[in-house]
């Protein structure tokens, strides 16, 4: 691999480029600490302080992320969600999926609820609509779904509305693997007071239901 195609991935893996560059400033410092004490002491103390940073967020990420997710890619299908009660009632679709319409940063979006995958996910298209951007220290995930491995990028949902539910500064991973879905994960449903299924309908209860949401088609 070339400079420029070092440069080129390592842009794309901040924590590692963040790693390389500890290292190599702690290197430069203990290689210093000869002729300019003062100075290389100084580099080597700020080299190895990147290098624990970079441990520091690596744990957290792998916290928040595990490195595979397995995402189920079915077409659409959706009949009407709502609310009643102070839950929201998803019916079955006719593909044997729950879907909903949901708000991400006031943008309309359909959303494939999935208890199997870990993470909310958004298409590339919708990420871009609603303006999130992704989080520049933190690595690329692994996603796996129906067509493959594919590698994704990390942000955030600022809200996302559906329903009498409102969930805020939401883990979500952004990927071209999607094509044009997104999903629903268990960041989200875990967020809930309870999720349940009855006569092929999915009940959300929120711990505080907010006025009921109606997404545009």
């Amino acid at each position: 691999m070339d400079l420029t195609g070092t440069l080129q991935f390592l842009a794309h893996q901040p924590l590692l480029a963040l790693a390389v560059a500890a290292i190599f400033v702690s290197t430069v410092g203990g290689m210093l600490r000869g002729p300019l004490p003062l100075i290389g002491s100084l580099l080597r103390g700020l080299g190895n302080l990147g290098l624990v940073a970079a441990l520091l967020l690596t744990i957290v990420q792998v916290a928040r992320f595990t490195s595979s997710h397995d995402l189920a890619l079915p077409q659409f299908g959706m009949p009407e969600q709502t609310v009643e009660g102070g839950v929201t009632r998803i019916p079955i679709g006719r593909d044997g999926h729950f879907w909903l319409r949901a708000h991400v940063n006031g943008t309309p979006e359909r959303f494939l609820i999935d208890t199997g995958a870990t993470v909310t996910a958004l298409s590339p298209d919708a990420a871009e609509a609603a303006g999130l951007k992704v989080q520049p220290l933190r690595q690329s995930v692994v996603l796996k779904t129906a067509n493959g491995t594919v590698e994704a990028r990390i942000g955030t949902i600022d809200e996302l509305k559906f329903g009498n539910i409102v969930a805020r500064d939401l883990d979500t991973v952004i990927t071209p693997g999607l094509g044009q879905t997104n999903v629903i994960g268990m960041n989200l449903l875990t967020r809930l007071a309870s999720w349940r299924v009855e006569n092929n309908v999915l009940i959300l209860v929120p711990h505080h239901p907010q006025v009921s949401q109606t997404p545009s088609t």
